[in-house]
């Protein structure tokens, strides 16, 4: 009988990181789930057999930790979910330096900074690095001015998921930038067009149908290709 496949998901203490790891568990994953406080993630602690463990992403020392211990370790998936939306208020007038690193440094670097150090535990016959990312990180499409800092660090995601594309070489790894839908979340509000249960379902379903077959792709939780 053939071991249970591993995964890696980085910010799961609610929204889609909780959904990924429920269905990931329903369709007999083993799962390592990481969060910035255990203590405030009652749901996550609530899934019998998953691995909890803490990782503030934006930390190099917590990093350091986190890959201590799982040394040894091999993943048939790493996600990295974590994410912040940012200020409120996103006009670039009224920007502050502090408020700008923080959103690129979560949603645009860390995550990078993640798969760097954990690409080498992948599967190298079947494992899948994938990245939240949005439609939104899309340059090609003008929309959503509201979200102009959002969107930017998304746009900076996709970019950085190139370059460590190129920085891999010669792999059999497969990378995903996913659109996960517009979402049911407290960041995408009640008025979205589908739940966290619709959107994770299909994110696992285009994780295993990408697994194996390498390359990068830029794709929503159908699997339909985006423009970049």
């Amino acid at each position: 009988m053939a071991p249970n496949k591993t995964a890696l998901i980085i910010g799961a203490s609610r929204g889609l990181g909780l959904g990924l790891v429920q269905r990931l568990k329903e369709d007999g994953w083993d799962v390592v789930a990481t969060v910035r406080d255990p203590a405030r993630a009652p749901a996550l602690a609530a899934i019998a057999g998953v691995e909890v463990k803490t990782l503030e992403m934006n930390s190099a020392e917590q990093l350091d930790s986190l890959q201590h211990d799982l040394k040894g370790k091999t993943f048939d998936l790493l996600f990295v979910n974590a994410g912040v939306k940012g200020p409120d208020d996103q006009d670039p007038e009224n920007a502050r330096l502090a408020d700008v690193g923080e959103l690129f440094m979560t949603n645009s670097v860390a995550p990078i900074r993640v798969a760097q150090r954990f690409a080498p535990q992948l599967n190298r016959t079947g494992g899948v690095i994938a990245f939240m990312s949005s439609v939104l990180g899309s340059v090609s499409i003008p929309d959503a001015p509201e979200l102009a800092l959002y969107k930017a660090s998304k746009a900076a995601l996709n970019s950085m998921i190139n370059s460590f594309v190129v920085q891999l070489g010669e792999t059999s790894l497969s990378v995903l930038a996913m659109h996960p839908g517009w979402v049911k979340t407290d960041m995408g509000g009640e008025g979205a067009d589908i739940d966290v249960a619709t959107s994770t379902r299909g994110m696992v379903e285009q994780v295993k149908a990408q697994a194996g077959k390498g390359g990068l792709k830029f794709i929503n939780y159908r699997g339909e290709a985006l423009i970049w």
